[in-house]
């Protein structure tokens, strides 16, 4: 017979989890990759569950791109492929910022690259901003480590996933001409 405590209970509590992640940007900017990354992560490395979606338009470049993440602490508490209330919302990209706008609620946690969208844009909700795409620039010599760069401000806000966990999904993943820059935009944005 298993007992089960005022302390299993509140330790069962805080270690169910379920996390729904919508990140949108256009073509190049590594959206499908950040999904890729979390995805990996929770389901590897935190051993959790995890579901990814992609859609991007046809274009190589330019065109909008969508990563929806699940991650659960059961099956059960994924059962359907798209975000359906966000809990984190990433916009590198201004595309479909009205129509994913009834999406979010007071607990939904907006992040945007200022550099393409106005923050303003998400009055009475909980914002985090910077010009993350310029950020990446100026310390990393391009904008293409950018997503990392957000990754790493919001890992804290995820709390499900460790800095570890990130990283080892990122050695798997990234080719290793581009892994030293990855992770270097990854610690830029954790320590911002």
């Amino acid at each position: 017979m298993i007992e089960i405590t005022h302390h299993t209970l509140k330790y069962l509590e805080v270690s169910r989890v379920k996390y729904e992640i919508l990140i949108i940007g256009r073509g190049g900017q590594g959206v499908l990759l950040l999904g890729r990354i979390l995805g990996l992560a929770a389901s590897k490395y935190a051993n959790l569950y995890a579901v990814v979606t992609e859609s991007y338009a046809s274009e190589t470049r330019g065109g909008e791109s969508r990563s929806d993440v699940i991650i659960a602490s059961t099956m059960e508490e994924a059962p359907y492929v798209k975000v359906i209330k966000p809990d984190l919302a990433i916009f590198m990209y201004p595309y479909g910022v009205v129509a994913y706008r009834s999406m979010f609620d007071s607990n939904t946690i907006i992040v945007v690259d200022e550099e393409y969208v106005e923050p303003s844009l998400f009055k009475g909700l909980k914002v985090i901003s910077a010009k993350y795409s310029e950020i990446s620039e100026k310390t990393l010599g391009t904008r293409r480590v950018a997503n990392m760069v957000i990754l790493g401000q919001v890992l804290r806000e995820l709390k499900v996933l460790s800095l570890d966990h990130i990283r080892r999904a990122l050695e798997e993943i990234i080719p290793s001409n581009w892994l030293h820059l990855n992770l270097k935009a990854l610690e830029i944005g954790y320590n911002m």
